[in-house]
């Protein structure tokens, strides 16, 4: 149920007001909704704070939220729940207490974008998987270090090339989840591949055990 609220990112992203006289205030409220893996669980955040608070507009306001924003999202979201349950598709939930609940909202995003991940390299900045593009977070991302690997929403050509609405993710996941994308055979020469081909290793002598066990 969480992916159809992330789903709408493109409005999403949208759900924090600039209102520039007040910029300080604005970060500070941006932080109370930031999450140590990344934006879209920041932006999940929001729209769990804003339906626990009754769609409440002097809440928006206060927390420099924008409503308009918020609602279209919403909107957008009761459609897709309509036409999941036209077609009988189950809306399921991890349990909110559960040490799973993030993990597998962050599995779910990777299984729908496992062709847009990047990886972090020795000298510092992301190189995109497969097509091997220098990029770096963009400044607006919640992040507060440098994960090895991201998925990330949108590609963003100024003077340097950013990835902007990113989180967190682990190597591990693309091999369980995308492992028809990630063939090493087709894959370039470079740091990502090598990482991933000890993951698969790693994953061969797991089962090579689970068997002996059996």
């Amino acid at each position: 149920m969480e992916i159809v609220s992330v789903s709408q990112y493109s409005l999403m992203k949208q759900m924090v007001s600039s209102r520039l006289e007040a910029q300080k205030a604005a970060d500070e409220a941006k932080n109370r909704f930031g999450h140590i893996d990344g934006d879209h669980l920041t932006l999940l955040n929001v729209y769990h704070a804003y339906k626990q608070n009754q769609e409440d507009p002097q809440w928006c306001y206060e927390n420099f939220i924008n409503q308009r924003a918020l609602k279209s999202a919403d909107n957008v979201r009761q459609q897709l729940s309509r036409i999941m349950a036209r077609f009988n598709l189950k809306l399921c939930s991890t349990d909110f207490n559960s040490r799973e609940y993030y993990v597998n909202i962050r599995k779910a995003m990777l299984a729908g974008y496992f062709m847009q991940v990047a990886h972090l390299e020795r000298t510092g900045h992301y190189l995109t998987v497969k097509d091997n593009q220098v990029v770096h977070l963009h400044p607006s991302n919640c992040l507060d270090h440098k994960p090895e690997w991201v998925i990330y929403n949108e590609y963003v050509l100024t003077s340097r090339n950013f990835i902007r609405t990113v989180t967190d993710i682990r190597g591990e996941w693309l091999v369980d989840i995308a492992p028809h994308y990630y063939d090493l055979a087709n894959f370039p020469q470079c740091e990502a591949k090598r990482v991933l081909e000890r993951l698969y290793k790693k994953r061969e002598r797991e089962k090579d055990e689970s068997k002996s066990k059996k």
